[in-house]
């Protein structure tokens, strides 16, 4: 990520901002978060969680462990590509990903290796032949995803959606120079340039993209990540709004109207499901024998209420948006 300072921002190019949810966003910050090993209180729920799965599955100690490294400013501009859409999906990312050219790929790498004064051997090695090396940092990137993201992808993602909501509200009734101006403390707008108050360099337009593309995440710090990757816009990636309730528990009783139409075991369930669990969990938290559990899982994975995600040897299964609305309704 190049730092953004101050940036010629014509009319044109308010004009042309826009916002993004962008998976590799949430799983770059996400997994350097979990690489830094602290018990960060926001989100200590979800590491407390996810942190064995990811040592087990050895995700830890793969290529993005050297491509991610925590206390490094700098993440290669290749993971982050330019969203096409409002909403690309992961796999549409990972395309992206792997058509990056190999002199892209290596400019990327130099520049990490400048910031870290070293990298290990699996990033030589990608550095020395993207296109051999490229396709299993995509499985590794894909993995991590299933493993750590994937199950908790609804939730995250309609946080993520109520910023866009929150913010594009703002910019309707106020205006998109309001929107700029309130963003975040460091930045502001003054009609010709955008300016991050930190920075000390001015980068001239002709150098980047046109517009901005606007990025929410659910865990950065509190400060600005920029991308300046030419043709690409700009990206500028910042904390979302409410994400200090992201992981607060969202269960509520089993009463008689959801039970009436779901089952009883089934509203069980899918209220024990607030957090990812295997069969053999949701077996000993309900007191369900573990076929009991299996069966109705796969009616509510048939009617769209639940979602399986595989880590290693195990299968997670997770609570999707339209059974949070259901409980959200019955509470």
């Amino acid at each position: 990520m190049a730092a953004l300072a101050e940036l010629a921002f014509p009319a044109r190019d308010v004009a042309r901002v826009r916002f993004a949810v962008s998976p590799m966003w949430q799983l770059t910050t996400g997994y350097r978060l979990l690489a830094a090993g602290t018990a960060d209180p926001v989100h200590r729920r979800w590491l407390d969680q996810v942190r064995p799965r990811v040592a087990a599955a050895a995700l830890d100690r793969c290529r993005l462990a050297e491509l991610l490294p925590p206390g490094t400013p700098y993440v290669p501009d290749f993971l982050n590509p330019a969203p096409a859409g409002p909403a690309p999906a992961l796999e549409e990312e990972l395309a992206a990903i792997a058509a990056t050219p190999a002199e892209r790929v290596r400019a990327d790498l130099d520049h990490l290796r400048h910031h870290q004064g070293r990298t290990g051997p699996r990033t030589r090695a990608l550095h020395a032949d993207p296109a051999a090396r490229l396709p299993a940092l995509l499985r590794e990137i894909a993995a991590f995803w299933e493993t750590a993201l994937a199950p908790y992808w609804p939730r995250i993602r309609a946080l993520l959606d109520a910023d866009v909501l929150h913010r594009s509200r703002q910019a309707a009734r106020h205006g998109t120079g309001r929107l700029l101006n309130t963003l975040h403390p460091q930045l502001s707008w003054d009609d010709t340039a955008l300016r991050l108050d930190r920075r000390s360099r001015t980068l001239a337009r002709h150098t980047t993209g046109g517009g901005l593309l606007l990025i929410p995440t659910a865990f950065k710090g509190p400060g600005l990540s920029t991308r300046i990757a030419p043709p690409d816009p700009p990206q500028l990636a910042y904390r979302a709004h409410g994400v200090g309730r992201l992981w607060q528990p969202r269960t509520s009783s089993a009463t008689e109207a959801l039970a009436a139409v779901l089952g009883r075991a089934r509203t069980l369930l899918l209220a024990e499901l607030d957090a990812p669990a295997t069969t053999t969990e949701l077996a000993h938290r309900t007191g369900l024998s573990p076929a009991h559990v299996s069966q109705n899982l796969t009616a509510l994975r048939a009617a769209g209420l639940a979602t399986a995600h595989r880590t290693g040897r195990t299968v997670l299964y997770a609570r999707t948006a339209v059974a949070d609305a259901l409980l959200a309704a019955d509470h």
